[in-house]
């Protein structure tokens, strides 16, 4: 099973912890033998699904959005960005070198067709702006990849 993830980054620290528990607990249902996770590794649950599925013994595939998508990345999470990427089992780009929301939505877009399911963290809203998770969301219900909402009861953003 070929797990992608799309979701809001910049969670306050309570809603942070009860995403990670909720991607923990999801990742447990799988078969982590035929477990891949895709992810475009940005911060927060992008990070942490890869880091989950990491910890049951599975592998990861990671999509690159843009030649200078590591740049855009806040400075303190480059360690985990460039940790993740050299886990991973392979790598795909988009061939894009600026990191824009055109970018970010285009590698969502290969990171869906790689994915027989997309793990959601979503509040459930419109997106702030082009590429953001309602847009990937919409994207994956389109080309019919089933999609999982995770978001924490009472959670905000």
């Amino acid at each position: 099973m070929r797990v992608g993830i799309t979701g809001h980054r910049g969670l306050p620290e309570p809603v942070e912890a009860r995403v990670r528990a909720l991607l923990l607990e999801h990742v447990a249902t799988y078969d982590n033998r035929d477990l891949v996770g895709i992810s475009c590794i940005a911060d927060g649950p992008d990070t942490w699904w890869a880091q989950a599925v990491l910890s049951v013994g599975a592998r990861i595939e990671v999509v690159v959005p843009a030649a200078e998508y590591r740049d855009g990345l806040p400075d303190w999470h480059h360690p985990d960005y460039d940790d993740l990427l050299k886990r991973a089992s392979d790598v795909h780009s988009t061939g894009l070198k600026q990191s824009t929301p055109e970018a970010h939505q285009a590698g969502s877009e290969i990171l869906v067709g790689f994915s027989d399911h997309l793990v959601a963290v979503w509040d459930g809203l419109p997106a702030r702006g082009y590429g953001g998770t309602a847009d990937v969301v919409a994207y994956a219900e389109r080309v019919g990849v089933p999609v999982t909402v995770l978001w924490p009861d009472g959670a905000s953003r």
